[in-house]
């Protein structure tokens, strides 16, 4: 499992920005995102895998970012059963919280993408940080 890529809105409304490193605490999230409050929704965490699934399911490649996550990790599938599972990405800790649903701003970006995204978790995951870190495109990703 690894790190595929990191990205923040630098203000509300804003469109995602991507980074190549970026540092991630309890505090602030992502450093830079405007949404990165505490919470259970403080880090949205993406499958390579199953974005693609919903992709397929529109019969398009679609950039990642207008899923408006903040972590593209590989070699994951989330479900119901990742909720209370921690992601290890070097130092940072993860809770999964929850499901990221999808909402109507994915038709906004794509027609089709909201419910393309909607089964089998392929929205991704809402995630609460644990333990602050820097964290690498590349880096490897554990779930425990």
């Amino acid at each position: 499992m690894q790190l595929i890529d990191i990205a923040y809105r630098p203000q509300v409304k804003a469109p995602m920005q991507t980074t190549a490193e970026t540092m991630i605490t309890r505090i602030m999230g992502v450093s830079g995102d405007a949404r990165g409050k505490p919470g259970k929704r403080q880090i949205t965490v993406l499958s390579v895998e199953q974005w693609q699934q919903a992709c397929a399911e529109l019969n398009m490649e679609l950039p990642w970012t207008i899923r408006r996550a903040n972590l593209l990790v590989q070699g994951m599938v989330f479900g119901p059963e990742s909720v209370g599972k921690q992601i290890k990405i070097g130092q940072v800790i993860l809770l999964v919280t929850g499901e990221t649903d999808p909402c109507h701003k994915m038709d906004a970006q794509q027609a089709g993408l909201r419910q393309a995204l909607t089964p089998h978790w392929r929205g991704g995951v809402c995630c609460t940080v644990l333990a602050d870190g820097r964290v690498c495109r590349g880096d490897a990703v554990q779930v425990y």
